[in-house]
């Protein structure tokens, strides 16, 4: 049952036993595919609350949404073994979640890591994948903006307090997102802080951040165009922030000669990755699936 939040918990099992979790929103909703919401490499199921809410309370379509929490953030288990903080372990993760829930078709919203755990999927189970929505990721990473988030996790400011926290976000990434207000940056710190004893910590396995400490930054990243050609007969939307420096604009040009039918926006005003939630993204996003489940149905 929903709490009055809008959406329900639930919890269960990966392929090794670990105890997982998934937000769901609009559970009774069965009018067009479910959406399946999958966060970056620290984030979790709360980074896609607003959009959650705009898709599964949609007027026209409610569509059931998932987002899910990876292993060693939000409210799953932490895992004794850091190599498992992979997304080849985390695709098939989210392949049981939704065994779990019975979903064997749904559209991807992917943002980062999400993305990249999308053309995992596709390899996996392309069956799965109806419609696609990459968040500021493509087959080719930037290694300048992997360096950036490697140097801000190991920097992570200790805020005690949430305006501290809103403060310290804003210092950090003001410049690349001069297009938020006030209530996305607060919306932006409750989504990666959680509330303890001693005061805030980012809500993810501290060990995550030594996934990242041997890679060298100064080579090209191995690209996944393979993955990303096995994915062109899915309809498919880029989301580009203008500022980002993890997802260049020439990366997303190659994609769309490659998927000659993908939608692209570009998100002025903000970086690495967009808010899903601002400005008119929940109207283009919820819009993009209407009319990719709609030319399916032809």
């Amino acid at each position: 049952m929903a709490s009055s939040d809008g959406f329900s918990d639930f919890s269960y099992a990966a392929p090794d036993g670990l105890k997982l979790h998934a937000r769901i929103y609009g559970e009774a909703n069965s009018d067009g595919w479910p959406v399946v919401c999958l966060p970056g490499l620290t984030r979790n199921a709360r980074d896609f609350h607003e959009l959650a809410l705009r898709l599964s309370g949609n007027a026209e379509r409610p569509r059931k949404v998932v987002a899910f929490d990876y292993r060693g953030r939000g409210q799953s288990d932490y895992d004794p073994d850091i190599g498992h903080y992979n997304v080849g372990v985390e695709a098939g993760d989210v392949l049981a979640g939704l065994s779990a829930l019975g979903i064997e078709e749904a559209t991807f919203i992917g943002t980062s890591r999400g993305g990249l755990i999308i053309h995992v999927l596709g390899a996996l189970q392309p069956a799965a994948l109806r419609a696609i929505v990459l968040n500021d990721i493509g087959p080719v990473i930037e290694a300048q903006g992997l360096a950036l988030i490697r140097s801000y996790l190991d920097r992570s400011p200790k805020p005690k307090t949430f305006a501290e926290a809103v403060d310290a976000q804003r210092r950090v990434h003001g410049a690349s997102f001069p297009a938020l207000f006030d209530a996305d940056w607060a919306r932006m710190v409750a989504a990666i802080y959680r509330d303890t004893d001693a005061g805030l910590v980012p809500d993810f396995d501290p060990a995550l951040v030594d996934t990242l400490a041997d890679a060298d930054f100064t080579k090209p990243l191995p690209d996944l165009w393979p993955q990303f050609d096995a994915l062109t007969a899915v309809p498919m939307l880029a989301v580009r922030g203008g500022n980002s420096k993890l997802l260049s604009a020439a990366t997303v040009e190659e994609m769309k000669e490659r998927h000659p039918g993908m939608e692209t926006i570009t998100v002025d005003g903000q970086g690495h990755a967009p808010f899903l939630e601002t400005g008119d993204l929940p109207e283009e996003i919820a819009d993009f699936l209407d009319r990719a489940e709609q030319a399916r149905q032809k």
